[in-house]
């Protein structure tokens, strides 16, 4: 068994850790996320269905989603176990039940904003509203919604519980403060920062939660997830093209408590026992912590 880490935190890794019954196949995965019965959650796109459900154990039991979802690009799964979707190729993203029901959708389907960008990641003219292929979609303790836009926008927008657009910022470039260039994911903190994986500026920037700069964290190369756990310890996913990839353990303030190599991962999960799940090329790799 492989095996990943450094220090305290050192990992026993689980390739193709998610099961599928005989006749089924795994498209492109793109998103995890684990409830509060420890079911894993993970979107896949090219194929249908595009959300499976596994158990703890990785064994496969349901799946929703045929028909309904375009492309989804990232999921969360919140503690009170609410489902968080990015859908990247509709350009919408919505809350729904662990069933699929939806329960809120922001964006108008299948109609991107208008900001001049053709390609992903490609140069964005102008900034536009919700939404050009979005990519993450996260609650906040104050019940509002952070949305991080896109893969052909340079947005960060904020939509009350309701739906109700409050707020977006962010503007086309990079490096200074405010601008972005491929948000690719974000969280928000119990106290209500954002922070956002700007990842072609290879950084993070965090912001208050009406969207005002705080402070950036500047040696985060290709960052493409970020997940917090206890509101205190920061795991960070990090591109470094040719010279491998990386995920790193901060605290709040961006500090490096640990890094290490990893596969190339594009979306990542923490659970309850500090086990984590990457999005690995066609499947799910698991990370048991070695205590």
């Amino acid at each position: 068994m492989a095996s990943m880490g450094t220090g305290e935190y050192r990992y026993e890794i689980v390739e193709h850790f998610c099961k599928l019954p005989e006749g089924m196949s795994f498209g492109r995965v793109t998103g995890v996320g684990v409830d509060s019965r420890e079911r894993v959650h993970v979107c896949q796109q090219l194929v249908d269905p595009p959300v499976l459900v596994f158990d703890r154990e990785g064994r496969y039991l349901s799946s929703w989603g045929s028909g309904r979802i375009g492309e989804p690009h990232t999921i969360y799964v919140s503690p009170d176990d609410i489902f968080y979707l990015a859908d990247r190729g509709d350009h919408v993203v919505a809350t729904l039940t662990l069933d699929g029901d939806t329960l809120v959708e922001m964006g108008n389907r299948n109609q991107p904003s208008d900001t001049g960008a053709e390609e992903d990641e490609a140069e964005v003219l102008r900034a536009g509203g919700p939404f050009n292929r979005p990519t993450h979609l996260v609650p906040s303790p104050s019940g509002d919604l952070y949305v991080s836009d896109g893969y052909r926008n340079c947005r960060v927008h904020r939509f009350s519980a309701e739906g109700k657009l409050i707020r977006s910022w962010g503007e086309p470039g990079g490096p200074e403060p405010g601008q972005i260039f491929s948000p690719h994911c974000l969280w928000v903190d119990g106290q209500g920062l954002v922070y956002v994986c700007d990842r072609k500026n290879d950084r993070i920037q965090v912001f208050s939660a009406e969207g005002d700069f705080v402070n950036q964290w500047t040696d985060v190369p290709g960052a493409t997830d970020i997940s917090m756990v206890d509101d205190e310890t920061v795991y960070v996913c990090e591109r470094q093209g040719d010279s491998g990839n990386w995920i790193s353990v901060r605290d709040k303030t961006g500090r490096v408590q640990a890094r290490w190599d990893a596969p190339r991962c594009h979306q990542i999960c923490v659970d309850a026992h500090g086990d984590i799940f990457m999005v690995v090329g066609s499947g799910i790799s698991k990370a048991v912590r070695q205590r």
